[in-house]
């Protein structure tokens, strides 16, 4: 059995009194940067990334396939791998803000890649020559993709940044904000962007896309003088891996009675002696053997190394996202039900009557609604619902975080059960009507799906927002953007998931035929219902269990 070497300790506490960084203070007076106009500017550039981007890829299939001459499922395909593609990229702009360059130069960095990706895909619509060229147009494709998804975790902790740490409020309002700046883009892009590519040819419709890419660029820059900015404090997947092998090397080591006798260094005391905020906690202890100091632990230069000896700081800081999974993989089932708006409930609505007066109305254009709820709702819930929850509860936010995810999953449940309902119905209809052996549209206003749309929007006021502005209040202070890049991939996992289900259960039941009238929609809505409450228990169960960390 191995021995905590003490005798090291006052070796350590020298060394880091020796290493301690002297410098200019980093602080700034908080009327002068930071707050509501730098953030502004935040949510500005957002608003027109999300419009470029969306601006591509709502029509990618049609262009795949026009410009391209791709047919159906290699359009589908090669759309489906873009968008997965497009949400795993914000781990690579977490690896390179954290472990480099800073949030803000890492979003400057990558809105460069996005721009150029925009140009050259908008100036191949206009040659002739290379227009049909598969490897330039994915070429552009692929650098929108990595350049504008390693930007959106950057953005949404770079504007939280702005504010105090003890401006909860501000913080919740600003995450409301951002949201609602990604659903303002998507239906600017659904529809003004989309119209005029349909109309006016491709050229024209991402020049647009590319010039706002552009003013996203030159916003930015400008504010640059207002923001607040933090140091990179060093990749957050070797620190996480650093204590994962330091633990595993001491499996055979006891812990030490005092847990002074971990390691931490000077500055990891003060804080702890100030707020508390980094203190040791019991769970998950095996992982505090990486902290052990032994002597094996040193070169014989004396140089510490970090993969044998890590600090406790260090170790709570996986402690911490650790607690944070079981919350975190909640979510995905609910990312599963919004990716359905393009999807199943499209199909749903294809054999609907979708006539509204002499208008032929799109069936996938019903996700309009639920852009809607979010652009209504979201204000009234910040401006209306928080005063009075504050009353209520006496406290700053009103809801805590995890509360309000709750309420945005017991949304997703609802949304589920309403269009099991009116499959139901629009299945009654067809047997009625004698339509059950004809893959036509039944007689039922496309109109009764609004409320599954509306119901989902809502949910994502209250579990989307409320899970960024979570990540970021629980994540450690060196990790944040990991943490809302996490939350962002359940958006990936999501139509994975849906992807999943859909297959098994069709194979498995034959639910979901070619022609709908005769299928049994109806009963997946109501299986994905029984899962969106299963998985409402869960997270209760797993909300119960969280401990919050101290502030």
């Amino acid at each position: 059995m191995g021995s905590v070497d003490e005798s090291r300790i006052g070796l350590l506490v020298a060394e880091e009194n020796l290493n301690e960084e002297i410098g200019p203070s980093t602080s700034v007076l908080k009327q002068q940067t930071g707050g509501w106009k730098a953030s502004s500017l935040i949510l500005f550039t957002e608003l027109c990334q999300c419009i470029a981007i969306f601006g591509i890829t709502k029509n990618l299939v049609v262009y795949l396939k026009t410009e391209l001459l791709e047919d159906n499922v290699s359009a589908a395909t090669n759309a489906s791998i873009y968008m997965g593609s497009y949400f795993l990229a914000p781990l690579i702009g977490v690896y390179v803000s954290d472990a480099y360059w800073g949030n803000y130069s890492t979003i400057m960095g990558f809105c460069i890649i996005n721009f150029t990706g925009m140009v050259t895909l908008t100036l191949l619509t206009s040659l002739s020559s290379l227009k049909q060229s598969p490897f330039f147009n994915f070429l552009g494709l692929y650098m929108i993709s990595l350049g504008s998804g390693s930007t959106q975790p950057c953005l949404s902790a770079f504007g939280a940044d702005q504010f105090d740490t003890t401006d909860r409020k501000e913080k919740a309002s600003f995450f409301s904000w951002y949201y609602l700046s990604i659903k303002i883009g998507l239906v600017f892009s659904s529809t003004v962007i989309i119209w005029i590519q349909d109309n006016y040819g491709w050229t024209i419709g991402f020049s647009i896309p590319t010039l706002l890419s552009g003013i996203a660029f030159m916003c930015l820059k400008a504010g640059s003088r207002y923001y607040r900015y933090c140091k990179p404090s060093g990749s957050p997947f070797t620190r996480l891996c650093q204590v994962v092998v330091a633990a595993s090397r001491k499996y055979m080591l006891d812990f030490p009675e005092d847990d002074s006798l971990l390691y931490h260094t000077k500055r990891e005391s003060a804080i702890v002696q100030e707020n508390e905020g980094s203190e040791h906690t019991p769970e998950f202890s095996f992982l505090d053997k990486a902290a052990i100091i032994t002597s094996s632990d040193f070169s014989c230069s004396g140089a510490l190394n970090p993969w044998r000896l890590c600090t406790v700081m260090q170790v709570e800081e996986l402690k911490s996202i650790l607690r944070l999974l079981p919350i975190w993989a909640t979510l995905i089932l609910f990312a599963s039900v919004s990716s359905q708006e393009s999807s199943v409930f499209v199909e749903q609505g294809m054999v609907m009557d979708r006539h509204f007066g002499s208008l032929n109305i799109p069936a996938a254009s019903l996700s309009s609604f639920n852009v809607i709820a979010v652009v209504v709702f979201a204000p009234i819930y910040d401006k209306t619902i928080v005063p009075v929850a504050c009353r209520i509860t006496k406290t700053e936010g009103g809801l805590c975080h995890l509360q309000r995810a709750g309420i945005g999953l017991l949304f997703s449940m609802l949304a589920m059960l309403s269009a099991a309902f009116v499959e139901m119905k629009r299945l009654q209809i067809a047997r009625d009507e004698g339509l059950m052996h004809q893959n036509v549209a039944v007689p039922m206003t496309i109109f009764w799906q609004i409320p599954q749309y509306v119901l989902v929007g809502v949910g994502e006021v209250f579990n989307q927002i409320g899970m960024l502005d979570f990540f970021y209040d629980q994540a450690p202070d060196s990790m944040r953007s990991l943490c809302l890049a996490l939350a962002l991939l359940t958006v990936s996992l999501g139509n994975y998931v849906t992807s999943f289900i859909l297959t098994v259960v069709n194979r498995v039941t034959g639910w979901i035929p070619e022609n709908l009238n005769e299928g049994h929609l109806d009963r997946f809505f109501f299986l994905f219902a029984g899962l969106s409450l299963f998985n409402l228990v869960v997270f209760v169960y797993c909300a119960s269990r969280y401990r919050y960390k101290k502030k």
